[in-house]
């Protein structure tokens, strides 16, 4: 995926929104203003830092040599995955799926129910 694909995808969820809240070069994925995806858009090979199950992060970075600790992020947390356009488009999508839900299932009840409605009527 290139950047263009992944701030799509990333907009497509429901209530998702981009900022800039960091400084002009990170831009950050929230939902119901919680972050689920940043991308610094100057670095090169272009990254992504995704949020996920802390089991899961440990199982990430053993698995693929292209997924590290969250760069300035939580390393218990977040991983940032490198040089996305040589990734499967699937595996990325998921990734970015299970962030979205990581900060979803956070959120108040009554918030997941309206975000798992419009995810119910997309499908």
């Amino acid at each position: 995926m290139d950047l263009l694909e992944i701030i799509n995808y990333c907009l497509s969820k429901p209530f998702a929104e981009e900022d800039f809240p960091f400084d002009d070069e990170t831009l950050v994925f929230k939902v119901f203003g919680k972050m689920f995806a940043l991308i610094d858009l100057f670095s090169l090979p272009l990254s992504i830092s995704l949020k996920a199950d802390p089991e899961e992060v440990i199982r990430l970075r053993e698995n693929y040599e292209f997924i590290f600790p969250g760069y300035h992020l939580n390393k218990k947390y977040w991983i940032t995955v490198k040089e996305v356009k040589y990734i499967p488009v699937s595996l990325l999508k998921r990734l970015i799926d299970n962030s979205y839900l990581e900060v979803v299932y956070k959120l108040p009840k009554y918030k997941q129910k309206l975000i798992m409605s419009k995810l119910e009527d997309a499908q």
